[in-house]
């Protein structure tokens, strides 16, 4: 059976990842995943230099150690390639496997991988490579994925079979976007070297080689000509890390990098006037919002419901998205949730009301306000937290910004080492049931505190096959988050780049709610 739009095909606007039921059989087959014609003859050319917003770390080079956000996948789409991943027109599309089928009763998942595909060591990718990879995987919801799976047989080289311990319509949402765990490693290479040397010498599957990694200063890879989908078009790729925004506009004004990740307000404006430069605004499925981490704490102002709400009046969402996304960015009113999602809810828009803030921290015991600690942040965008500060400060909260590196603000949000105010912005592929899981029901990798009543809702959620129902519960679970206001709403990120006269191909856009350039092998250069 070929591809449908109820199994993850080709999507309509908003719809988000598709559901399986247990009178459905999914048959994923390679429809679309031909790269472009235009260039499939010529031979790997030139090179293509990014200027990168943040530091890359070796951890994003692993699929085991994915965190859930979106970040790692920068890399992963260029080195590693997966079972079943998120592609043009398709959220669930065959990569590695060439087919997946699911039993009636939902309970077993076939795969069957292509034949000749290689890692770039000249290994094949082989189903013991796919069972070692899953078992290796230790990032987020990995508990959740290895807890629901029973058992994992490998009959031949070329066939998997997943059996689950009961039917979870989540299972390739989970496996295929929300983690790492599709993502496949060769078991070989990984055991002759260990965790850390596949770390400094990464080995996959994907379009694209290691060459060489300077941290704090650039990634090269090189094209794998034997990429099953075929050789990519560009020769090689520079990622050098640029974190200041100005340094990476003039850097591409210059020539000196092709493409430019996340440039921001007047900068973006002086962007768009440069002639031969061309603005790329991705609209995508990062979410901001400010994550009240002392909530559960009675001793914490923010224990009280209305000193959270008056902070959420307080933040003025459409002031910053005009100022520094040009209004591209969605003001939706939710913090955790991209309106492109499946089970999406729509909750109010939020209300800039300085002050109805003021009355409700009044009404709270805070007349004049009070001082609310330190705002950690991403350094990569200090400057939304900037702003929210300000607005904070505006009505008697007084806080004081923080931006920590994104590596290390991912591992001290995950090692639950921040109080007071947390700027989230999750990004990871997925739905809504995946975004629970990792910033709202206990357990999750981004959880400080929980609330029972929201905790006993996911797990009747997640073993729904009646899809009205299901969407029913997780609309009740959204809303709860946004009348507990666990979360300051901030907004839906349109990701905005600068593309370079030399680049034919960006590749930006693609993937629906995808920030980076893929599938990187159809990156092309003008004469190239």
């Amino acid at each position: 059976m070929g591809i449908s739009s109820d199994f993850g095909g080709p999507m309509a606007p908003g719809s988000g990842d598709r559901h399986l039921t247990r009178r459905q059989l999914l048959a994923l087959t390679a429809v679309g995943l031909t790269t472009n014609a235009a260039y499939a003859d010529a031979a790997p050319q030139g090179q293509l230099t990014y200027g990168v917003h943040i530091s890359l770390a070796p951890a994003w080079f692993d699929p085991a150690e994915s965190t859930g956000l979106i970040t790692p996948f920068m890399v992963l789409y260029a080195l590693h390639d997966g079972m079943v991943k998120a592609m043009p027109g398709q959220l669930q599309a065959p990569s590695l496997a060439e087919s997946v089928t699911a039993s009636a009763d939902g309970l077993t998942y076939d795969f069957v991988l292509r034949q000749g595909v290689l890692f770039h060591n000249g290994d094949p990718v082989t189903s013991d490579d796919v069972k070692f990879s899953f078992g290796r995987y230790h990032g987020n919801s990995s508990s959740l994925l290895k807890q629901r799976v029973d058992s994992i047989e490998t009959p031949d080289p070329l066939h998997v079979r997943f059996e689950l311990k009961e039917p979870w319509p989540d299972f390739l949402t989970f496996y295929a976007g929300a983690t790492g765990a599709g993502w496949i490693v060769p078991r070989k290479y990984v055991e002759k070297v260990g965790d850390d040397g596949f770390r400094k010498a990464p080995i996959g599957a994907g379009p694209y080689k290691f060459v060489s990694f300077e941290p704090g200063v650039e990634l090269v890879l090189e094209a794998f000509d034997q990429y099953w989908r075929g050789a990519p078009h560009v020769k090689r790729l520079v990622l050098k890390v640029i974190p200041d925004e100005a340094t990476r506009l003039a850097a591409l004004k210059r020539g000196e990098i092709d493409i430019a990740y996340s440039v921001r307000g007047e900068l973006a404006e002086e962007l768009r006037r440069t002639p031969g430069l061309t603005l790329k605004p991705v609209s995508v499925q990062g979410t901001f919002g400010v994550y009240f981490a002392d909530q559960w704490d009675p001793k914490s102002p923010w224990y009280d419901l209305r000193v959270r709400r008056a902070a959420c009046f307080a933040i003025d969402c459409k002031g910053i998205n005009d100022a520094l996304t040009m209004g591209f960015s969605h003001v939706t009113g939710t913090a955790l949730f991209p309106d492109m999602y499946e089970f999406y809810w729509q909750p109010p828009a939020p209300v800039y009301d300085p002050d109805q803030a003021k009355q409700l921290l009044a009404a709270a015991g805070f007349p004049d306000g009070f001082d609310a600690g330190l705002y950690f942040c991403d350094s990569s965008y200090a400057n939304i937290g900037e702003a929210v500060v300000n607005n904070l400060r505006e009505v008697g909260i007084r806080s004081k910004l923080r931006p920590v590196e994104r590596a290390g603000f991912i591992k001290g949000f995950t090692d639950k080492a921040y109080k007071n105010l947390i700027q989230a912005g999750p990004g990871a592929f997925g739905n809504v049931a995946t975004r629970l899981e990792s910033l709202v029901v206990k357990g999750g990798p981004f959880v400080y505190g929980n609330y029972p009543d929201i905790d006993a809702l996911f797990p009747l959620q997640a073993v729904e096959l009646d899809h009205a129902k299901r969407t029913a519960i997780l609309n009740k679970m959204q809303q709860m988050v946004y009348e507990k206001a666990i979360y300051a709403p901030i907004w839906q990120l349109a990701f905005i780049n600068g593309v370079g006269p030399r680049v034919a191909e960006s590749s930006f856009g693609r993937i629906p709610g995808f920030p980076y350039t893929a599938p990187y092998d159809e990156l092309a250069l003008n004469g190239a």
